[in-house]
């Protein structure tokens, strides 16, 4: 009972800082985190506020899929040539392109391939969606704002020359305030950590013991330092990485996959060439 008065006197404390918005950002990341601390909050409730609050200081450049990573379907290919494609990446959304990727035509939704799964007259060019370009230099949550207002889930970023810089999707930028957004497609908790795909290289979840990683590919980092891979890797990067960096070492090339504001998630392995190709030292 005697800590009741102490409780509403933080609560009111909390509630005027918010009403009157403070121009002090750190005093207020503070004042939320004593929140958490006296536990009128989750760990999950504090991580989504303090994503919102960065991602109105990001740009769209910060969270893009650059554009030598970008998935697209050429116009001039059949669906019998591009359909094994749009399998093996399972995305929902594809840039389709005319001759190069700095010409986007549009966007292809992957569920409208139905269409011509059941036997209907079907031209791509006819199912293309209209595509959403914007700049480098967006805010993410003016992109957020515009993405709910206009129901588009996936739009392409150019640089201030009028290029194709990349693309960014509603989930990229979800992901910066909830974290990371897996789905049917994503390998999950249920299946392994180390994954191989047809091309010989690893799909590897950051979790993945260095034990394990060693194991599975006949590597011998030690393990005194970091007790995962995520760990290894970020050590080597010296920063949390953003997707589609990368870091060679121990004869191994690692790119990440999948990476949001706070934490590597999964990176992509596969043996470093020029590592092996050059004289031994």
């Amino acid at each position: 009972m005697e800590e009741q008065p102490h409780r509403r006197t933080f609560l009111e404390r909390l509630s005027a800082m918010l009403l009157r918005e403070p121009e002090d950002r750190e005093q207020l990341i503070d004042l939320l985190h004593s929140a958490y601390e006296h536990n009128l909050m989750d760990s999950d409730a504090l991580s989504m506020i303090e994503g919102v609050l960065q991602v109105s200081e990001m740009q769209v450049r910060d969270v893009m899929i650059p554009r030598s990573q970008m998935d697209v379907i050429d116009i001039l290919q059949t669906p019998e040539q591009f359909i094994p494609f749009v399998i093996e990446t399972s995305h929902s959304r594809f840039p389709v392109v005319e001759e190069s990727k700095d010409n986007v035509i549009g966007i292809l939704l992957a569920k409208d391939l139905l269409r011509f799964y059941a036997g209907e007259e079907f031209n791509v060019r006819d199912m293309l969606r209209p595509a959403v370009f914007v700049p480098e230099s967006k805010r993410l949550n003016v992109l957020l704002r515009e993405f709910r207002n206009n129901r588009n889930h996936i739009a392409i970023v150019v640089d201030e020359y009028g290029g194709i810089a990349g693309l960014v999707t509603i989930e990229d930028v979800l992901e910066q305030i909830v974290g990371e957004i897996e789905d049917e497609y994503d390998f999950d908790e249920t299946e392994d950590n180390i994954l191989l795909d047809r091309t010989g290289r690893w799909r590897v979840k950051a979790t993945t013991e260095i034990e394990d990683f060693n194991a599975a590919l006949g590597t011998n980092f030690s393990d005194e330092d970091f007790d995962t891979v995520g760990g290894l890797v970020i050590g080597h990067f010296g920063h949390v990485p953003k997707r589609g960096e990368q870091v060679s070492f121990g004869g191994l090339n690692f790119q990440v996959l999948r990476a949001d504001s706070r934490r590597l998630l999964a990176v992509l392995v596969e043996r470093d060439i020029s590592a092996e190709s050059s004289p031994a030292e």
